[in-house]
């Protein structure tokens, strides 16, 4: 006996896994694709605003040096005039 597809009651269910899982598989993979290369974005943004924080950190140490030793240089200068002035006084 030969089976057509127009026979009721035989399902080719070979054909229809075929014909549903290649497809899906092939969208969970460009799904995954997509998700990767958003995440590789926001990857590279977190980057640069790293590199960027980073940078102003270091412009802020370098700022907070060079206000002490002027802080010092100050402090050296009034102790200079309170000794003068002890000495006048």
């Amino acid at each position: 006996m030969i089976r057509t597809l127009a026979d009721p009651g035989t399902t080719n269910w070979t054909a229809i896994t075929i014909s549903l899982g290649i497809p899906i598989a092939i969208a969970a993979a460009v799904a995954v694709i997509v998700r990767g290369y958003f995440l590789l974005q926001r990857h590279r943004a977190d980057a640069v605003a790293m590199a960027s924080y980073r940078k102003l950190a270091e412009e802020a140490v370098a700022g907070q040096q060079e206000l002490r030793a002027q802080m010092a240089q100050l402090t050296e200068s009034v102790k200079a005039v309170e000794k003068l002035m002890r000495e006048v006084g």
